[in-house]
């Protein structure tokens, strides 16, 4: 039996990760519009689709398999992008949850390299780590997007592999496809010093010194 994903806000210095409802709608069509170039292999609805976005998140909401945020910056107050906890699982017993994925993730372009995306993996890992005792957070993209694994590299998780025809592709053009996903992950044993290492990055952003 798998366990049901219920995540409470999560609020940072530069992100507050808010649980998705219908209300963060409009500045996220707003958001999926700025740049579309920087998306390549990740589907990001159009804003003409946000509406059915957020209600196909909020059903999976229902069922347990996926907790959705909205990504509200701070020093603008609106959202600037979309992640999730999903696909919990329990190996040990039906009342422990061992491992659980981040996905579900794409951030305006303007919201890119200002440290959002750092801080806001920086507060799903040490919630999933510290507060559901995970031994395992996981985290995969299409492995021909080398833009999404430089980005999963840079907060720390480690590259396992490609799995080949893992999943559907999100790709433009490419319905009804299958793509190979590479598999990352950060493991409990390593989150004290991706911790470290993330809070060290986060607050360079916020100096202004991050590279």
């Amino acid at each position: 039996m798998s366990p049901t994903l219920e995540g409470p806000v999560l609020e940072g210095t530069l992100v507050r990760l808010e649980p998705l409802e219908h209300r963060h709608a409009a500045d996220l069509a707003v958001a999926a519009e700025e740049d579309r170039g920087t998306y390549a292999f990740t589907w990001v609805p159009r804003a003409h689709e946000m509406g059915a976005y957020v209600e196909a998140q909020l059903a999976r909401a229902a069922t347990g398999w996926v907790a959705p945020y909205a990504q509200v910056s701070l020093a603008s107050g609106r959202a600037v992008g979309a992640t999730a906890y999903l696909d919990a699982r329990s190996w040990l017993a039906d009342d422990r949850l061992d491992a659980v994925e981040i996905g579900f993730t794409w951030l305006a372009a303007s919201a890119q390299g200002t440290g959002v995306n750092a801080e806001a993996k920086l507060l799903l890992f040490r919630h999933a780590f510290e507060a559901w005792g995970v031994s395992r957070v996981d985290l995969k993209t299409d492995a021909r997007n080398s833009r999404s694994r430089a980005a999963i590299e840079s907060v720390g998780a480690r590259f396992e592999g490609v799995l080949r025809n893992w999943s559907r592709s999100w790709a433009p053009g490419e319905d009804g496809r299958l793509r190979d996903s590479a598999m990352f992950s950060i493991t409990s044993a390593e989150w004290p010093e991706r911790r470290e290492r993330l809070e060290r990055r986060v607050a360079g952003f916020r100096r202004g010194t991050a590279a």
